[in-house]
């Protein structure tokens, strides 16, 4: 090995401890020295995540003024402020700087990531060095130190092991598995062993649950498997939203477009004689009409508003735009414990020898349930006492009696929780469910001598005493169990155990671990008296079958409906976990996310597969088993590469890369670890499943108001573009002065626009398939349409200011009888806005009050603007009279008539 290689690259879990510790030059019978530890701690780095520097607040800042649209509008301001028109300089000014503060905020709100992988690595270590076990700061830890692992600990680095003594480490928040992991020191593995399975080594931030082990520090910092996760979310760089590119492609065509235009009135104007200051002053009233000033601003108060009603629907969102992406996911890909999961072992079946099958309700921990008699036909009948059949009784006493854990109750909030290992606690919360108190077990049956679970025999053995007798309780492997057990009990009669017998009985534990569960054996033996030493191979024999316990992680309340809406709406959810293949079949079998011959693939044939042969097969798989973080990752982007928009939920640290890269990373709040939680873009408050529905019925109701605000915005600005053009055309005086394009593009428009934005869903949103991508938010049809109805306007507008100046009136009263026509268009046109197909009528105007609020506001201001004397003089109006106001309110109804007729052909496409 070369003299600076990083130890953490070589694979440890293919040779034995011995090789380990001499590739990596330290004695296990004294461990390092501290001038060796030193030495390498200079050589290799502190124990610790490298984290990137986080952006300032200014760079945040500057962040936010990179849309195309934005820097026109800066661009707009200063020629506004050149030529004297301050005030409209002021008001495009506020906007920007308004814009830019609502999207630093969203921003400020987004945790780091890797600074809550670095909170994972344990504060302090216990090392066995110079032949003395000392405590250290974990960040002191190097390649070749000796660590001693107990309960309770949290792993500090990467370790080979070299003695596991009962040694259990939850590993879920790495790999997604609920069951700790039984580790054994002594086995060499295969190269291409997933990280689950690597039962010789502990990694860094995992728990050890049961037992106790010591282990050669293989790996530290950033060459850890929590380091290589650190460096994927470093490494990746965040893309553009769907909607960001969208908003950005249109920005940049509407900017061109309206440079494009206003260079070709400018020189038409020339061309024509017109004096050149004139021409610039109506070229700069066109690039204020061109542009939607409040475009930018109303999307960022529309997502913002969108974030709010999402978590009131239990979702916070840290990244603005990625509300709206929810809206096009096509695939999301869950993990499985805790997300799709509890992530709380549960009893499900019971099992006794006599033939009794039994199944048990309940949620999580908590002790309360029904148990139900399984008939021969299926049918499940409840049994109001448990505990009077004898058998059944007897099966739960050793599987709470020959048990470690403990059930307890918070006093704040009245939830329970298990200390201990799940496993054992499942069976403790069974026997509490049927009215068998741990505590009067114990009592009436105290425990006196204990051979524990070891995982090569594959069980544990507890003696108690029992009336004046002894009596083993033995749980394990089920097929174990079997084969040590000359007996079994039914009925209350011990009858000879034969193979016809273990056959019967493995076909139906076979069946029980086809539907995802972890079953564990139940047998006794009466001893005579007992040694002072137990021995299991003289205890462990003869012994009385009584029965077995199906265990499972539990699916979560509502996630079988959630995972049928989303394929209702064309959305596919695809099962992503550590798990093992069984049991991930059974559970997405039972979600209906898969057929009973649906294809399960593992992480060793990911392995074996080109990326181009897993992009060839990735749009057909609905589960994924025994996956690593890596596997995540290119699972994520071969779905991208054929062209789906990917939602990932997740709570584990193994989740972190793939929600970073997904389009959209959702992760659970409350079982969620801080990594998952900072690398992601949502984050589901109440760790349901269901919630991402609500989210996604969410963000494509978003989009859909985005697109109704839009086409409202610029078919008035079409409308604006083609007044002034018609006006220079036909020789006429500029319609409209640039204050009152503003007055109508940010008031008149603005806050209806900004109404519409929170429009309620239209009916059967989540019956449709997911929107494109790749579809830009004005397609032809769209555009056809914003052309008509920009006509419509400009015919409405042009005409009381054609026929005022027919009729000799002053200029200044011709364009307030423009303005206010084209203002009030704009507020009944609102109403008509809201829907593509239904019509105005059909659509109770109460079902959004803002709307209303909103165009009763600026309904005020229009008649302020004209009628108040201070307000009156800043935008350039004069008072009209009744008259003209009623010709002015039967040609502003114009336009609706217009939208109205357009939805005639959609509507009859539709049925």
């Amino acid at each position: 090995m070369e003299a600076h290689a990083r130890p953490g690259e070589r694979v440890h879990h293919t040779v034995g401890f011995e090789h380990v510790a001499r590739e990596l030059g330290v004695d296990l019978a004294r461990g390092l020295t501290p001038s060796e530890a030193d030495e390498r701690l200079a050589r290799y780095g502190p124990n610790a995540l490298q984290e990137e520097r986080p952006k300032s607040v200014f760079e945040m800042l500057l962040e936010q003024f990179k849309d195309f649209l934005v820097l026109i509008l800066i661009a707009s301001t200063f020629i506004a402020a050149l030529l004297g028109e301050l005030l409209d300089a002021g008001v495009i000014l506020a906007i920007v700087v308004l814009n830019a503060i609502m999207g630093l905020i969203q921003e400020r709100r987004a945790e780091r990531a890797l600074s809550a992988l670095k909170k994972m690595a344990a504060p302090v270590a216990t090392v066995f060095r110079e032949g003395k076990v000392m405590r250290v700061p974990a960040a002191s830890l190097v390649p070749g130190d000796v660590v001693i692992l107990q309960a309770g600990d949290l792993v500090p680095a990467d370790l080979r092991l070299v003695e596991a003594v009962n040694l259990k480490i939850d590993e879920a928040a790495l790999t997604g598995e609920s069951v700790p992991v039984e580790k054994d020191a002594n086995v060499v593995l295969d190269l291409k062993s997933p990280l689950g399975d690597r039962v010789n080594m502990a990694y860094m931030g995992t728990t050890v649950t049961y037992g106790r082990g010591k282990g050669i520090v293989s790996a530290t910092g950033m060459s850890t498997e929590i380091g290589k996760i650190a460096k994927l979310i470093s490494t990746y760089e965040e893309e553009e939203t769907p909607l960001q590119r969208k908003l950005g492609a249109f920005g940049r065509w509407l900017g061109l477009a309206c440079l494009a235009i206003c260079a070709i009135v400018f020189i038409l104007g020339l061309l024509r004689g017109e004096a050149p200051f004139e021409m610039f002053m109506t070229a700069v009233s066109l690039a204020v009409a061109a542009i939607p000033e409040g475009l930018p601003a109303i999307v960022t108060v529309v997502l913002a508003l969108g974030v709010q009603k999402m978590i009131a629907r239990n979702a916070i969102i840290r990244r603005l735009p990625a509300v709206e992406t929810l809206g096009c996911a096509t695939f999301v890909c869950s993990d499985k414990t805790g997300t799709l999961t509890e992530n709380k072992m549960m009893a499900k079946k019971v099992m006794l020898a006599s033939g009794e099958m039994f199944e048990v309700t309940g949620t999580g921990y908590e002790p309360v349930g029904e148990f139900r008699r399984i008939s021969q036909n299926g049918e499940a009948t409840g049994i109001d006492a448990p505990l009077a059949n004898e058998h059944l009784k007897l099966l739960l006493s050793i599987g709470a009696g020959c048990n470690d854990a403990s059930l307890e109750r918070e006093e704040k909030t009245g939830s329970y929780g298990i200390v201990g290992d799940p496993t054992e606690g499942a069976l403790v919360v069974l026997a509490e469910k049927a009215g068998l108190s741990l505590d009067e077990l114990r009592q009436a049956a105290p425990r006196v001598q204990e051979i524990p679970f070891d995982s090569r025999r594959k069980r544990m053995t507890t003696i108690h005493k029992i009336g004046g007798k002894y009596h083993a309780f033995v749980k394990g492997a089920p097929d174990i169990l079997l084969s040590l057990s000359s007996h079994y009990i039914d009925d209350g009669t011990i009858r000879p155990l034969g193979d016809a017998e273990r056959s019967y009985f493995r076909a139906i534990l076979e069946d029980m671990a086809a539907q995802g569960m972890r079953v564990l054996g139940m047998a006794y033996r009466v001893l005579g008296d007992i040694p002072r030493e137990p021995d299991p191979a003289e205890i462990e024999n003869d012994l009385v079958f009584v029965g077995a316990v199906g265990m499972m992680d539990p699916i979560r309340q509502d996630v079988k409906e959630a995972v049928r809406v989303c394929q209702d709406a064309g959305i596919r959810p695809v099962m992503v976990t550590g798990d093992y293949p069984l049991t991930a079949r059974a559970v997405a079998r039972e979600l209906g996310m898969i057929e009973e011959t649906g294809r399960v693939v593992s992480g060793p044939e990911l392995e074996d597969m080109q990326d181009h042969e897993l992009e060839d097969i990735v749009m057909d798989v609905s589960v994924y088993a025994r996956v690593s973080p890596e596997h995540k990752l290119r699972i994520v982007e071969a779905l991208k590469k054929r062209g789906q928009v990917v939602a990932m939920t997740g709570d584990g640290v193994n989740d972190a890369p793939a929600l970073r890269k997904a389009d959209i990373g959702v992760a659970m709040g409350i079982t969620g670890t801080d990594v998952a939680k900072g690398a992601s873009d949502m984050v589901l408050t109440d760790d349901n499943f269901a919630s991402i529905i609500a989210a996604i019925e969410q963000g494509r109701t978003i989009f859909e108001n985005i697109r109704k605000f839009i086409i409202y915005l610029l078919s008035c600005n079409i409308g604006e573009l083609l007044i002034f053009l018609i006006a220079i055309l036909a020789g006429l005086p500029r319609p409209l002065v640039p204050v009152q394009i503003l007055m109508i593009n940010l008031v008149t428009d603005g806050l209806p626009a900004l109404a519409l934005g929170v429009d309620p869903a239209e009916p059967g949103i989540m019956k449709m398939p997911p929107r494109d991508p790749r579809e830009g938010i004005l397609t032809g049809p769209i555009i056809a349409r914003l052309v008509m109805i920009g006509v419509l306007i400009a015919i409405a507008t042009l005409l009381p200011f054609y026929l005022a100046l027919e009729a000799g009136l002053p200029l200044l009263r011709a364009r307030t009888m423009a303005f206010a026509t084209m203002g009030f268009a704009e507020l009944w046109r609102a109403f008509g806005s809201r829907s593509e197909r239904r019509f105005v009528w059909n659509i109770s105007p109460l079902s959004n009050p803002q709307l209303v609020v909103a165009i009763g506001i600026s309904a005020l201001l229009i008649l302020a603007s004209i009628t108040v004397g201070g307000i009156a003089e800043i935008f350039q109006m004069s008072p009209l009279t009744g008259v003209e106001w009623e010709e002015i309110f039967l040609i502003s109804l114009l336009p609706l008539a217009g939208v109205e007729l357009t939805k005639v052909p959609l509507r009859r496409a539709t049925r």
